[in-house]
């Protein structure tokens, strides 16, 4: 079990990086005007989003055996919780997905401004997270 819920850790924490890093490539593609500068940018985050999924999948396994499997939390509401944070992240992840494609096709309508205050959201599902698997207040 331990070496699952390690790299459990690992998976997420690699995760969490792309989650990171891709809506700062967005901000940069909003603020961009040249060709050859966007392309670049949009190469960068076609490669990260898919490593990001390449890397979620096996997060998410090792997070669901944790708890179907060895019964981390199975009935405590903290886990939940956290379940429902997961879920939103899962979301946000694939959301990206969306943005990346619409900047592929150059339709972005959005500032630079509103990637930033989008970029901040993981912050907070993975700092709730953490607080729910650290403190497990119920």
């Amino acid at each position: 079990m331990l070496w699952i819920k390690s790299l459990h850790i690992v998976l997420v924490a690699s995760w969490f990086a792309g989650l990171f890093y891709l809506p700062r490539i967005f901000v940069n593609l909003a603020m961009e005007t040249d060709p050859a500068a966007t392309a670049r940018l949009l190469l960068m985050a076609r490669k990260l989003f898919r490593f990001m999924t390449f890397i979620a999948v096996p997060a998410i396994a090792c997070g669901l055996w944790l708890w179907l499997v060895v019964g981390i939390g199975a009935e405590q509401g903290w886990l939940h919780a956290k379940l429902t944070i997961v879920a939103l992240i899962i979301v946000y992840h694939a959301y990206c997905g969306v943005l990346l494609r619409t900047f592929q096709r150059g339709e972005n309508k959005r500032s630079d401004k509103w990637y930033r205050m989008y970029n901040e959201l993981p912050v907070l599902g993975l700092l709730s997270a953490t607080l729910l698997v650290v403190i497990k207040p119920f």
